[in-house]
């Protein structure tokens, strides 16, 4: 019997090719399967072979548990009943006791075959994996060799299969027996079964293999990918580096006449293939992801890698791409979380800001009772001023003694301002701001209090930006701001 064992094992391995441990291991779960069935009552058990002489040990065994941890007499027993047979012994370790072996018969035999072969399986499994595991990450090439309704089983050559999953697959490809088909190559494991081949050609490992076998500056390293989004189907991004300064990157990766990143998109159906310059500034890299996106402003949380961004309205649509995907590309390229807003909304509500800060000052109201004027129409101490008692009170929660305070307060703060505007002695009359043709003492108040105190605070200002200031229509904006600016020329 002794024999038979040696026998069955020399055959296979040579036969398969396989480590003869591999074949062992398989022979003694076959034969502790059998003495399973012999002894019912046995439920853990293990055999142990002598590989040079073919001989084999049987073995019962209890795992030696606490009390809270015993579930199964047959597996378990507890630490105190092993401490009797062993005072050495420790949680987490086995009791054994041998039992008569079971013959290494017919029903052995039968089952050590199925074993042998499930193993035999495995074993050819994980040669194959070892051999292509110094290619994992790069592109194959094979040939469907099976179809079915979750797979496909790609076969690589020289006996080597891999698994594509349809959910690797890119939307919408379709392949029969016999298709070649190039994808990236991964490793799976799976429990219980050892690893596995797998490919894709959803990752965006596709991308990057691709361009790299169409353009030779790439695998020549003269330049560098650095990042790949992937939207598999529709769209990418590349951000590519040159090592050399004499080399356009992008033009290189797009090729004569864009041959070569023709041919990409053509391999991966048709996708859209944008192609940026990297940057090692996270926000200069964001600009040239976003393409032609007006970006008014960039602000940076390095704390928790986010990027405020502020977009032209206009643009705004373009930024963030259709069911958000330009955005989450440009996430997945730079790394950073984006938040993008409306430029034009984001300046509104800093102008309503200050607004709110001049009246909390100016009023000595808290932050609820200036919105709540902000939002009735009452944002400027001129405004308040000039209001009748009846309008303010007419607001919700307002009554008129308030209204009276609150009236009161603002002509006392413009009076205020006004004083500090004439007492400015270091500056010439000429540069005041009342020196401008139009420009009465209430404008002048209300220009102080966003900050335009001098001539030239208003010369400097664009139409846009003296109208988002103040309360002004486009033409009489220019008319003042020409005439600030008339002692320029």
């Amino acid at each position: 019997m002794e024999n038979e064992i040696l026998l069955v094992a020399e055959s296979v391995s040579g036969e398969k090719d396989l480590p003869k441990e591999s074949i062992f291991e398989a022979i003694e779960q076959a034969l502790a399967t059998a003495t399973k069935k012999r002894y019912k009552e046995i439920t853990n058990i293990k055999v142990t072979i002598d590989q040079e002489t073919g001989e084999y040990e049987t073995f019962r065994l209890w795992e030696v548990v606490s009390e809270e941890d015993f579930e199964d007499a047959s597996f378990h027993l507890l630490i105190e009943d092993a401490k009797t047979k062993d005072d050495s012994i420790q949680i987490g370790g086995f009791v054994t006791e041998k039992v008569e072996n079971v013959a290494f018969g017919r029903i052995a035999a039968q089952a050590a075959k199925q074993v042998i072969v499930q193993k035999v399986r495995e074993a050819e499994r994980a040669k194959i994996v070892d051999k292509y595991r110094p290619y994992l990450g790069e592109m194959v090439s094979g040939s469907v060799k099976k179809v079915t309704r979750e797979f496909l089983i790609v076969d690589l050559g020289e006996g080597a299969e891999a698994v594509l999953s349809r959910n690797e697959l890119i939307p919408g490809e379709v392949y029969r027996m016999g298709d070649r088909l190039r994808a990236v190559l991964q490793e799976e494991e799976r429990e219980n079964r050892g690893s596995q081949l797998c490919l894709s050609r959803k990752c965006p490992e596709m991308v990057s293999e691709l361009f790299r076998l169409e353009v030779p500056e790439i695998s020549e390293q003269v330049i560098e990918i650095k990042a790949v989004a992937r939207d598999a189907g529709s769209r990418s991004k590349l951000a590519v580096k040159t090592n050399d300064n004499r080399i356009d990157p992008v033009g290189a990766c797009v090729g004569m006449r864009g041959s070569r990143v023709q041919a990409v998109s053509a391999e991966l159906g048709n996708e859209r293939l944008d192609i940026v310059i990297w940057d090692d500034d996270p926000a200069k890299l964001l600009i040239n992801a976003m393409g032609a996106a007006d970006i008014g402003s960039i602000v940076l949380d390095e704390e928790n890698q986010t990027m405020d961004v502020a977009v032209a309205k206009d643009s705004l649509a373009q930024a963030i791409g259709k069911n958000g995907q330009n955005v989450r590309l440009c996430s997945q390229i730079t790394g950073w979380k984006l938040n993008v807003v409306d430029k034009d909304a984001d300046e509104k509500d800093s102008g309503s800001n200050s607004n709110s800060e001049t009246l909390k000052e100016y009023l000595d109201v808290d932050e609820d009772l200036a919105q709540v004027l902000i939002d009735e129409g009452f944002d400027t101490l001129d405004k308040i001023s000039n209001s009748s008692i009846e309008s303010l009170s007419a607001i919700e929660d307002f009554d008129e003694e308030i209204a009276e305070v609150l009236v009161d307060r603002a002509k006392e703060a413009l009076l205020t301002l006004a004083m500090e505007i004439s007492s400015e002695d270091d500056q010439s009359s000429e540069e005041d701001i009342m020196a401008v043709d139009g420009v009465d003492m209430n404008l002048a108040l209300e220009l102080s209090q966003k900050g335009i105190k001098m001539r030239d605070d208003l010369a400097e200002l664009s139409v846009d930006e003296l109208k988002d200031l103040i309360d002004i229509d486009e033409e009489q904006a220019g008319i003042l701001i020409m005439k600030a600016r008339e002692h320029w020329f």
